[in-house]
């Protein structure tokens, strides 16, 4: 169900839009039993019914992460059709605690309708087709500098990670379908001559040359000079991380435990520089991706 405050006669008087029904009291709390509930306030983008999805502008949420645009699905995805774009809402953000690290928005209230004035405090570029990439600069599992633009000429797939992150379907599924994107391009050696993948850590502090490269090894299965020729690991100063995660819409904060709480985001970039697709979260597919590379390949 969404509520939308309107001014009507008594300022402030809350008015149930649509016929929507939320759960009575004892089914939501058994519902929300395995989520942790975050609070969010930001401003409808877009809306998709195809995937159930909205694309908010949104503050940051105290927590869990950052201001940031990005979609989010929704626990009863007919509402949908009630969000229009340029609407301020308020929400809880249902984080499953479960292995597979769902996020939901639920008991969505519109406070404001379609108002122009919400500005985040920080401003999250999406990344779409045709956008050129800055030639960020950051730090391998060598130790040595390396930018974007030296990939010029080849396609280059690049992800956020980190290495002590706990979540099975976050960075280790991300890590994972990396590999595997890897050993499929790697097959064949023209293929393998115009792509390279690159895996950026936003652990400034923990994740050290030494750390990303036995990280990589794992992933890579060795330990050889030349594990490393098609897959780089790196990381950024802050503040290059900083405009990195605006770039690609990458969340971060900093959890109480010492884990860092994240966004999901994976950018196909062209032999131009220029973004070519963009997938975010972890419901791509390496066959997905590898399709989308030998297709831009011409292959």
């Amino acid at each position: 169900m969404i509520l939308k405050l309107l001014a009507v006669v008594v300022i402030g008087m809350a008015v149930i839009s649509g016929c929507h029904r939320q759960q009575n009291g004892a089914e939501d709390s058994a519902a929300n039993s395995s989520y942790k509930v975050y609070k969010l306030r930001g401003k409808v983008v877009a809306n998709n019914p195809a995937t159930g999805e909205v694309t908010l502008n949104h503050e940051a949420i105290p927590g869990f992460m950052d201001a940031m645009t990005m979609p989010y699905k929704l626990k009863d995805p007919s509402v949908l059709s009630e969000l229009h774009p340029g609407d301020i809402i308020t929400a809880d953000v249902l984080v499953s605690q479960g292995a597979d690290a769902s996020v939901l928005l639920d008991h969505i209230v519109v406070v404001a309708e379609g108002k122009p004035d919400y500005r985040p405090a920080v401003i999250y570029h999406v990344p779409a087709r045709g956008d050129a990439v800055p030639d960020f600069k950051l730090r391998n599992e060598d130790g040595h500098i390396i930018h974007l633009n030296q990939f010029r000429g080849k396609e280059l797939l690049i992800t956020f990670i980190y290495t002590r992150c706990p979540l099975p379907n976050f960075c280790p599924l991300v890590t994972h379908n990396f590999a595997v994107i890897n050993q499929q391009l790697s097959s064949d050696r023209a293929t393998k001559d115009k792509t390279h993948l690159l895996c950026v850590s936003f652990d400034t502090e923990h994740d050290t040359p030494d750390r990303l490269k036995a990280y990589g090894e794992e992933y890579i299965g060795s330990d050889a000079k030349t594990a490393f020729a098609h897959w780089d690991f790196a990381v950024p100063e802050k503040p290059v991380l900083t405009e990195m995660a605006k770039y690609f819409d990458v969340g971060m904060t900093n959890a109480a435990d010492g884990t860092i709480t994240h966004t999901l985001s994976t950018t196909l970039i062209g032999r131009d520089g220029k973004v070519l697709k963009f997938y975010p979260g972890n419901e791509w597919t390496p066959q997905q991706v590898v399709a989308d590379v030998r297709q831009s390949l011409g292959e």
